[in-house]
């Protein structure tokens, strides 16, 4: 698998999550960042083009050290700077609020530890900032549920650990978030697959 996901995974990533439709919702869930942002999941920088000019400045964290390679002219053409802050969103080599606002995108579904990753961003975003989610999950429809429990072994190993039928919505709350908002809706494509959800959350003082 080392090859496979080190070299050819992050590649195909990249040219699954930039299609037009993607990058639209991309758009949607960077709207009222501001300042300083940390981004789990950064992979090849596809929400560079979509960050607002109030955003200044983007920790970037990923394991994929190939998607600094594709995002390079992303990155050169952004208005923000960014700064990679290693390898790992569940272990976050910065200060307690020291951030305007936190990130994720196609991240909680592969990371080791979703709580974990959650209670970093909570640790690092000042009380107060947003943290802003896009993610694929667990389907309201039971019928597209069964076929996500099933699927869910292959796709983890299809995709370094991608789970199709993770609660997004149930996970930020146990992280102690305040949702602000959030929208669910299914995505062109396989229904197992295409269970969206836009969450906005902020944390609380």
């Amino acid at each position: 698998m080392g090859f496979y996901r080190d070299q050819i995974l992050p590649r195909v990533i990249d040219k699954a999550l930039g299609t037009g439709e993607v990058m639209k919702y991309r758009g949607e869930v960077t709207e009222g960042l501001t300042g300083e942002v940390v981004e789990i999941g950064f992979g090849s920088g596809l929400n560079m083009p979509k960050y607002p000019e109030a955003v200044t400045k983007v920790y970037a964290a990923d394991p994929a050290v190939v998607g600094q390679k594709l995002a390079a002219d992303r990155v050169a053409d952004a208005s923000a700077e960014v700064e990679y802050v290693g390898l790992d969103g569940q272990a976050l080599p910065l200060a307690d609020d020291s951030c305007d606002g936190g990130l994720s995108t196609f991240t909680l579904c592969t990371i080791p530890d979703e709580g974990a990753g959650l209670a970093e961003l909570r640790r690092v975003v000042k009380p107060g900032g947003a943290i802003h989610l896009l993610e694929h999950g667990l389907s309201r429809d039971e019928k597209v549920q069964r076929w996500q429990n099933r699927i869910t072994p292959v796709q983890r190993r299809l995709f370094d650990g991608c789970h199709l039928n993770r609660d997004h919505v149930a996970m930020v709350e146990a992280a102690g978030l305040e949702i602000e908002s959030q929208k669910e809706w299914m995505a062109k494509g396989p229904k197992a697959m295409s269970a969206f959800y836009l969450i906005r959350c902020w944390v609380p003082a």
